[in-house]
């Protein structure tokens, strides 16, 4: 009887990572816009915005369709999928999987004029469970110092 309790308690948690690991992704409603998306309640996300973010956006030295690409080609490097949005439009959303167990992490992008330059706004966030682990922080702090170099 107890054989049968753990088969069936590995057979579920397998069944969770599954579904977790398979789970299709929507575009639509991971394509989100920094500026203007609500703080979630869970601490799961990191927001680069003026107002309510966690830090505030870098301004880049160059034209916004140079740092929209730019961005576009530190997020695919670091194994990144453009899932939404493009690149021209200045206004991406990413896929990104933890390296671990490939839970699914949303990072959505907007690139602003600001001066003679271009800001970087982002959200990026867990699409399952209540903490990241500072995964989201980790991943956008990544890109950015690619970004700097």
């Amino acid at each position: 009887m107890i054989k049968f309790f753990l088969l069936a308690a590995l057979a579920l948690a397998v069944g969770v990572l599954a579904y977790i690991r398979l789970a299709p992704s929507d575009p639509a409603r991971w394509h989100e816009d920094p500026r203007l998306v609500a703080r979630p309640a869970t601490p799961n996300f990191h927001l680069i915005r003026m107002a309510g973010g966690d830090a505030m956006p870098q301004v880049f030295q160059m034209p916004p369709e140079d740092l929209a690409r730019r961005v576009d080609e530190v997020a695919r490097a670091d194994g990144a999928e453009l899932i939404a949005g493009s690149v021209e439009a200045g206004h991406m959303t990413y896929l990104s999987r933890t390296r671990l167990m490939g839970y699914p992490d949303y990072t959505s992008v907007l690139i602003e004029p600001a001066g003679d330059g271009a800001m970087l706004l982002a959200f990026a966030r867990a699409r399952f469970g209540r903490s990241d682990m500072g995964v989201n922080r980790a991943r956008l702090e990544r890109w950015l110092e690619e970004l700097e170099g």
